[in-house]
């Protein structure tokens, strides 16, 4: 059995993955939940996130790992180290969009495994353990607020608020754990490092034709739920100078969204992704309608400026309509800069690979920004297909994957090595 820590970094062999294993674990996980147009709907913490999440539990312990579950349900896999030191991890979730695809999130833990499997393959005892953790509910699409299982982990949240948590059907995140048998005990590790690989979920890697996006920054964001109430009244007698039309008003403020992203600095986004309409009748003006908001940007203060735009804006359409605008943050966190070191050490591992590569920053939101508050983090990138995520169609290149969970392997050997 060789030790990671006896291979010399110059004239060792480069180790690669088997990337036809990778694309078939992720084929066979893409079956549980797939929809008829090619994706996949595995909301958090279903049955169908269940069953995935004991198939993954199986092909962990088939690499050796020791199992712990944490309250929030996050799934801890950890193979052994020769020595006692803090695991080295890698991660990602398996919870997907209403209509998601097969990669996002799914991609980190299966690099995560074929990891292990290599390792194992080559007979390799690493001194650190390497822990491959599975978050609970990254996405947010079932329960606020997003990145649930990580946020928790890293202090962002408090563990009863998040088991508080109801989605619409008024199911609660602790009663959901306890239905699929995830309501864990254990307490979760401390990691020595963390290493999360991803699809870019944007267009700029295959634009450029680049393998591997070495992220050094990611997005801060604030979303929010905004309530509209006007009053309901019939289409037909009520002029309009006499109208409190709660759907005009989102109307003015899903526009004011776009303008506050397009009138900022620093990679500004908004969003208005979820609208519901009351009574939604065909001949009555709308009284109520529940939105959401979704604020992004690259610096704090920016983002800050953002935010004071957006109430004016509701401060000044309430007004004007004549109705109520309810305004209720969910979501906040700053930009995140991920370790440098790491960063330095997933770049390192692209060039010894020979992969094209360059830093970039995530527009999106991942585990590894809350892992970042509590431990050295780092992104691996590589390309989707149009850049498109959150979507049936998301896809991705077998050998732009297996470059991905090369480089991390390579990653992971480095830092267990010391080359920090």
């Amino acid at each position: 059995m060789t030790n990671a820590a006896s291979i010399d970094s110059a004239s060792r062999d480069i180790l690669r993955c088997d990337g036809a294993r990778l694309w078939d674990s992720l084929m066979a996980l893409a079956r549980i939940g797939a929809t008829p147009a090619g994706g996949v709907r595995r909301l958090a913490l279903t049955e169908l996130d269940g069953e995935a999440r004991r198939i993954v539990i199986d092909w962990l312990r088939d690499c050796g790992c020791s199992i712990r579950i944490d309250p929030i349900g996050n799934i801890h896999a950890t193979r052994p180290g020769t020595e006692d030191l803090a695991p080295i991890g890698i991660g990602s979730h398996l919870d997907t969009q209403p209509n998601g695809g097969r990669f996002d999130g799914a991609y980190g833990v299966m690099a995560g495994l074929e990891v292990l499997r290599c390792l194992d393959d080559h007979d390799i005892r690493t001194r650190h353990p390497v822990n491959v953790t599975i978050w609970t509910n990254e996405e947010g699409s079932r329960f606020t607020p997003v990145m649930m299982g990580s946020g928790v982990y890293a202090g962002a949240f408090t563990l009863e608020h998040c088991l508080a948590q109801h989605d619409r059907d008024g199911r609660s995140v602790g009663d959901a754990l306890v239905a699929i048998g995830f309501d864990g005990r254990d307490t979760a590790p401390a990691l020595a490092a963390y290493f999360e690989p991803h699809i870019e979920q944007g267009p700029i890697l295959e634009a450029e034709g680049i393998t591997i996006g070495t992220v050094e920054t990611a997005l801060g964001q604030r979303w929010f739920d905004v309530l509209i109430t006007g009053q309901d009244a019939h289409a037909g007698p009520t002029p309009l100078a006499m109208r409190r039309d709660a759907l005009l008003a989102a109307a003015h403020l899903i526009a004011a969204v776009r303008r506050i992203a397009e009138e900022h600095p620093d990679e500004a986004r908004g969003t208005v992704g979820q609208l519901d309409v009351t009574p939604n009748s065909r001949n009555v003006i709308p009284g109520r309608v529940a939105l959401t908001v979704d604020l992004r940007n690259a610096r704090d203060e920016t983002l800050s400026r953002m935010v004071e735009a957006l109430r004016a804006e509701c401060a000044a359409i309430a007004a004007r309509e004549q109705l109520g605008i309810e305004l209720e943050e969910v979501v906040y966190f700053p930009p995140c800069r991920f370790d440098p070191a790491l960063v330095g050490m997933v770049e390192q591992a692209a060039r010894r690979l020979g992969h094209s590569h360059r830093r970039i920053a995530s527009g999106a939101g991942h585990d590894a920004v809350y892992v970042a508050r509590r431990h050295p983090a780092a992104m691996i990138f590589v390309p989707c297909e149009g850049g498109i995520s959150h979507n049936e169609i998301e896809n991705a290149e077998p050998e732009h994957l297996a470059a991905g969970t090369d480089v991390l392997l390579e990653a992971v050997l480095a830092f267990d090595r010391g080359a920090v």
